[in-house]
């Protein structure tokens, strides 16, 4: 049975704790809203440019198009760009994200493809090191980095550009989570080479007609430039999805963590007092006794 000393000491111990975890919700809390907005504000640009490469993709003249529109006609080597934290203490968020990636190369392999990795963050690597530490072909730390940045993502999409042009992966997917609340962060996954159409979408065009696109200068030079960016549109979407659903997940970890504490700081008290009050009755019986003793 702990002493008294100890009880005092570990009931401390916790409030200190309680004030670090209440910190940090209130840190995440600040952080939160401005992530969101750049967040709500990227989806509508992405998602459109998104969709029309994916709809010049199934019109596209597979023999003459550009390859980062068409893909290399196989699906034989895939990347995956998993996108994750470079700190946890943020809940389930990272692990989440490293699940739905894990689900999708065991599927891959048990369809016999080649999986590559490439882990922008350090949570991200960390979670599939033990299962595919081989298939992790390069790493991107993100550590240092104050705000995120459209830079950021373009250094990586030409990282994935440069890869697809030396013919090492078929198809690319991106891994991030894509937020919906303080409490709710969906894993996504999001093929980015080649473009491919969302099924909303396909269903969409299937029930009516496709938009015709004019090409002023010319195809060739507006999509040598549209191509690249759109990777990196999609890049950049992904790390500000993350960048709020961390927050949102750190907030709600946090707050949870905080609660905990203080429910665990009631029962110390309460576990606390007893035993004092124990050691109070005892000493009391012990001089009583010796009173009548005499």
């Amino acid at each position: 049975m702990p002493s008294l000393k100890d009880l005092r000491n570990r009931i401390a111990s916790v409030k200190a704790t309680r004030k670090i975890t209440k910190a940090m919700q209130m840190v995440a809390a600040a952080k939160l809203r401005r992530a969101q907005e750049a967040a709500t504000a990227a989806r509508p640009y992405a998602e459109r440019m998104d969709r029309l490469l994916a709809n010049l993709n199934r019109r596209a003249n597979k023999e003459n198009a550009p390859r980062l529109l068409v893909g290399t006609g196989k699906d034989d080597v895939h990347l995956l760009i998993v996108m994750t934290a470079e700190r946890g203490l943020c809940g389930g968020f990272n692990s989440n994200i490293a699940k739905l990636a894990r689900q999708d190369a065991q599927r891959l392999l048990a369809a016999g493809k080649t999986v590559k990795i490439l882990s922008v963050g350090r949570k991200g690597a960390d979670n599939l090191r033990r299962s595919y530490g081989r298939q992790i072909v390069d790493r991107v730390d993100l550590r240092g980095l104050k705000q995120i940045g459209f830079d950021t993502a373009g250094a990586i999409a030409d990282k994935v550009v440069a890869m697809f042009e030396a013919g090492e992966f078929d198809v690319a997917t991106v891994y991030f989570s894509e937020f919906k609340s303080v409490i709710t962060q969906k894993p996504t996954a999001l093929q980015i080479i080649p473009a491919k159409l969302p099924e909303d979408a396909a269903q969409a065009i299937a029930g009516g007609h496709a938009a015709i696109y004019e090409y002023e200068p010319g195809e060739n030079e507006i999509l040598s430039e549209l191509l690249p960016r759109n990777i990196a549109s999609q890049i950049f979407r992904g790390l500000l999805e993350n960048a709020a659903s961390e927050q949102g997940a750190r907030m709600s970890a946090m707050d949870s963590a905080t609660r905990n504490a203080g429910d665990m700081i009631d029962k110390l008290t309460l576990r606390y007092n007893r035993q004092r009050q124990a050691n109070i009755t005892k000493e009391l019986i012990e001089i009583i006794s010796g009173a009548e003793a005499l």
